[in-house]
């Protein structure tokens, strides 16, 4: 694979955003939605290409995750976020979320957020204030990711979502380090088969640009730590799920294999074939979770 993986890729979620939020340490199956939003079977999200924040000019309309970045201006009260060397294009998009995480609701955030879990997308964001006040501070960059941090809160977007030109950030508590746990592992899972029912997320969510299916190249797939990785078996054989009508997202479950391998469990019914419950095989990487193996 190309990505580097994350050497803490799943630690317990510590999404404080002001001294003395009590951090949620456990995660449960089934509970990666919130607000009447549907556990997870998804469909197609139009909001995410509409919402906007709310300003006094037309200017101010968010731009969904996976369009192309605007060539129309920032509003003039976009909230400021600190530069990055050699980096404007992170600033840029970075303040584009920052607009609708200023002004828009939690339901209209995990719309634009779509690439995140909505239960996560509530928890990070409950305190925008906070989360903003980080972003005001200068940001650092690495190869895989831009950051922002003050004394408490910790904000990063990966490389991807700053070529979308609208970047959701994952916020952590300061001195956290930033990483993904089984609810994005299950998300995952869960986008991979939405794309194969024909109702992703959103319009946006294609492999082409948000890759879910691990690399062949070069080949480390070794979850059972044999030490002789091979090429991820998903990419030698794209349709090894079969020809997905619909699943059951209620039920998606995960477990960890060793390392930074999960198993996701989901019940899945193909045509032909009937309904079995199929077992994704993902490993964290810097970018996120990807898949390398289904099990029929």
């Amino acid at each position: 694979m190309e990505r580097a993986q994350l050497a803490l890729t799943h630690p317990p979620r510590a999404y404080a955003l002001v001294t003395g939020l009590i951090v949620t340490a456990a995660l449960v199956a089934g509970c990666d939605s919130v607000s009447g939003i549907p556990g997870d079977p998804v469909e197609a999200n139009p909001a995410a290409t509409t919402t906007a924040a709310a300003s006094t000019t037309t200017a101010t309309q968010a731009i969904a995750p996976g369009e192309p970045a605007p060539n129309s201006p920032l509003p003039a009260d976009a909230p400021p976020v600190g530069a990055v060397a050699g980096h404007a294009d992170a600033v840029t998009a970075v303040r584009r979320w920052a607009v609708d995480l200023q002004n828009s609701t939690v339901k209209e955030l995990q719309s634009s957020c779509w690439t995140i879990p909505p239960a996560t997308v509530a928890e990070m964001y409950a305190e925008p204030q906070s989360v903003l006040a980080a972003l005001a501070t200068p940001g650092t960059a690495t190869a895989d990711t831009v950051t922002w941090r003050n004394r408490t809160v910790t904000v990063t977007v990966d490389r991807e979502s700053v070529a979308s030109g609208y970047a959701c950030g994952r916020v952590s508590a300061a001195g956290v380090e930033p990483g993904y746990d089984d609810a994005d592992a299950r998300h995952t899972v869960r986008r991979y088969l939405a794309r194969a029912t024909g109702k992703p997320l959103d319009a946006a969510d294609i492999e082409a640009d948000h890759p879910l299916t691990c690399k062949a190249s070069p080949a480390s797939w070794d979850p059972e730590g044999t030490g002789n990785p091979v090429a991820p078996p998903l990419t030698g054989n794209s349709g090894k799920v079969g020809n997905v009508t619909s699943y059951t997202g209620e039920e998606l479950r995960s477990e960890q294999i060793r390392g930074d391998y999960l198993a996701v469990h989901v019940p899945v019914t193909t045509s032909p074939g009937g309904t079995r419950t199929r077992t994704f095989t993902v490993v964290a990487t810097a970018e996120g979770y990807c898949i390398g193996d289904v099990t029929i």
